[in-house]
């Protein structure tokens, strides 16, 4: 939905949070969710959807019946999808899911025809003109690649594939008018997890090794080739990632802004923080961070120590083996928490990092789409789950208050939560 009247900017939440791979289930989950939260938050109004498909769903959506039928309903009910999560290539609900959400990685042929299907599926959903973006994923999971000369060789066959996939959508701009641009999202243990990190990729890769493949295999010229990637690969940036990074908002984004990188996507999601007591008084937090140690999705750790270094632990549970460390100060771990709270308890969230992001995007105008991402409901601990319509519906109203801060045209009242079905912590 458009955050006030006229607005060219786009908000909604990803429905990963949704299970389902295939198509049928896919289309099922929206059409179970999305007509009722359009009337809770946007009755009379258009309401945007961002869609999560796997490499499945987007090659049956690609076919011209079901296409059709899904433009028809979403014109029924007054939809419209302007984003698609093309983080995770397959199953993302009801298994262990940890470190294969980066497979296929960007070294491979799976991972640039999986883009080039959503980018097409996108291509058939926008009108002439609509601009469209898609997350991926940060190149590989830095785990796989311990030493520093397979990770060049990886980010040599990876930064070519990306710049393939620019190519794609430049094309598909030339063809249907619509801009489209693929979106890098860094997140923590990956080859690419921090601002330092990204900014790097893009200047030592992207814009050289790439930029010289689109010349050399496509004939283009270098400034066609720079542009090119400039216009088609962004940086998706996730308010949770960057928080987790000890990343400062307006530190990171000013300085993608004055290396001309720009940002796709703003996902707006809330990490763990725990400010840590002593050593010796850490089991009550212990013992409550045990309820986030779940086996479905991998939840890094970065501790900062007594010194203002970083520790990276892999997940959760190998971290709380070394929660009594006296170097340890602080916790910051990768687990979606809503974002309209920011604490329960003796823990707390990185919503002020949410809340000094969207205050850079309004002031900076850095992006036009925003993504709620709190896909972790099902594993959340049993006193954090409620009614998840009503959730939704909660964590959207408080990022469409974060965006209209200082004026502007509010979002229509119709459709408030029900007192009965507020969270409360």
């Amino acid at each position: 939905m458009r955050v006030s009247s006229g607005s060219d900017l786009h908000l909604s939440y990803c429905t990963n949070i949704h299970p389902g791979e295939a198509w049928p289930e896919v289309f099922g989950q929206l059409q179970g969710n999305l007509p009722a939260l359009k009337e809770r938050l946007a009755p009379g109004q258009p309401f945007g959807i961002g869609l999560r498909l796997s490499a499945a769903a987007a090659r049956t959506l690609l076919e011209p019946s079901v296409m059709e039928g899904f433009r028809g309903w979403l014109g029924q009910e007054g939809l419209y999808v302007f984003t698609i999560n093309g983080f995770p290539y397959g199953n993302f609900h009801g298994g262990r899911v940890k470190d294969r959400v980066y497979q296929p990685d960007w070294r491979s042929e799976e991972r640039v025809v999986y883009t080039r299907d959503l980018s097409n599926v996108l291509a058939g959903l926008l009108k002439e003109g609509e601009e469209g973006s898609i997350s991926t994923s940060p190149v590989a999971y830095k785990g796989w690649f311990p030493d520093e000369a397979t990770r060049r060789d990886v980010f040599r066959q990876s930064c070519r594939n990306m710049a393939q996939s620019a190519l794609q959508m430049d094309r598909i701009k030339d063809r249907c008018g619509v801009p489209l641009h693929l979106d890098i999202e860094p997140e923590p243990d990956c080859l690419i997890e921090n601002t330092g990190e990204t900014v790097s990729f893009f200047n030592n890769w992207l814009l050289t090794d790439g930029a010289r493949f689109l010349k050399q295999e496509h004939g283009l010229t270098a400034s066609r080739s720079e542009e090119i990637i400039r216009e088609h690969l962004c940086v998706c940036y996730d308010t949770c990632h960057f928080a987790v990074e000890y990343e400062e908002p307006e530190a990171a984004l000013g300085r993608f802004a004055s290396e001309g990188i720009r940002i796709g996507k703003m996902q707006v999601s809330a990490a763990l923080k725990v400010v840590l007591p002593e050593a010796g008084q850490r089991r009550e937090i212990r013992d409550r961070l045990q309820e986030f140690a779940e086996d479905t999705y991998l939840h890094q750790v970065i501790e900062r120590r007594e010194d203002r270094s970083l520790h990276h632990y892999p997940d959760l549970p190998e971290a709380l083996k070394h929660i009594e460390s006296f170097h340890a100060r602080e916790w910051r771990i990768h687990f979606h928490v809503p974002v309209f709270l920011e604490r329960f308890e003796e823990l707390q969230s990185t919503q002020d990092a949410i809340v000094r992001s969207l205050e850079y995007l309004r002031t900076h105008r850095c992006c036009r789409h925003v993504e709620v991402e709190t896909y972790t409901w099902d594993v959340l601990p049993p006193a954090m789950k409620t009614n998840l319509l009503s959730s939704i519906e909660r964590e959207l109203r408080w990022t469409m208050a974060e965006l209209q801060r200082g004026g502007g045209e509010t979002l229509s009242s119709g459709g408030c939560i029900p007192h009965d079905e507020m969270m409360e912590f």
